[in-house]
């Protein structure tokens, strides 16, 4: 009889367990930690930014970031999932809760407020040119009658070639990772796109020392970081983990670590709230 009693009391457990496992106890949460998984969404190919290493590992500058807000929302590293989110997909992503938030290189402007909210900004960031380190290009002008690459369809691209240097030759390569290597060989003169991109493709080992900056600052980006529509908990969570991030000094840890290598002049780390247009 007392046999029963503890197999029924066992089954009991056991049933209880079964239920709470069933209600989501291994998901991605919005809460404290409390051992379950949180997912967050960044780039898996932009080098110095959010990258997918070879050993499966992940950096960049996007990365540390995410990190550094996560663990303020109670989750350790190893209670990550990165999901790779990329620019044409970030608005669904969230609408759909396949991510807690995005730290992917994502500008801040008024079209994608009308879909997404936005915490930050946390890097002001400028459209720029990246060239050979002996290269006599210090202006927009001075691409005329140069090679300019970028990726196809590139806003930033048209904007150089349209309005800056009519007489540039645009080429067109379907990645950075493309364009950067015809700079190396020289079937470029330059490429174009956010000096922070740029600045983590050239502080690659790979390229260091071979390019620079032109620091032109053709444009503002602002990044924030995306939630969904209407969590103002969690967008008031991250925005007080960008401010303490700032403060303790591990965002400037962070930019030197990412972009250090390429000379990146980076902007001072920017208010809450405050967007530069």
């Amino acid at each position: 009889m007392q046999l029963r009693k503890v197999t029924a009391a066992t089954a009991a457990v056991l049933a209880l367990t079964v239920g709470a496992t069933a209600c989501g106890g291994g998901s991605s949460d919005s809460g404290s930690g409390g051992g379950k998984k949180i997912k967050i969404g960044i780039k898996f190919d932009q080098p110095g930014l959010g990258l997918k290493e070879p050993s499966g590992s992940y950096s960049g500058f996007d990365v540390d970031v995410a990190t550094y807000v996560a663990k303020e929302l109670g989750y350790k590293p190893d209670q990550i999932e990165w999901v790779e989110t990329k620019s044409a997909d970030r608005e669904n992503a969230l609408a759909r809760g396949d991510v807690k938030y995005i730290a992917a290189t994502y500008s801040i402007t008024d079209e994608r407020k009308q879909k997404v909210d936005f915490a930050g900004p946390y890097l002001l960031a400028h459209q720029d040119l990246l060239v050979k380190k002996d290269s006599t290009i210090a202006k927009g002008t001075d691409l005329n009658g140069k090679k300019l690459c970028s990726v196809t369809g590139s806003t930033s691209a048209q904007n150089v070639h349209q309005t800056i240097a009519p007489k540039s030759n645009l080429k067109e390569y379907s990645s950075y990772s493309e364009c950067i290597a015809a700079l190396q060989s020289g079937a470029v003169d330059a490429v174009t796109t956010d000096d922070s991109i740029l600045a983590g493709f050239a502080a690659q080992d790979k390229y260091k020392g071979q390019f620079k900056l032109a620091g032109l600052k053709l444009s503002n980006e602002n990044y924030g970081i995306g939630v969904k529509k209407g969590d103002k908990a969690t967008l008031d969570k991250i925005n007080k983990a960008l401010e303490k991030m700032v403060g303790d000094g591990s965002w400037q840890k962070a930019v030197a670590k990412n972009f250090g290598p390429a000379d990146y002049k980076n902007e001072p780390a920017p208010k809450i709230g405050q967007i530069v247009k």
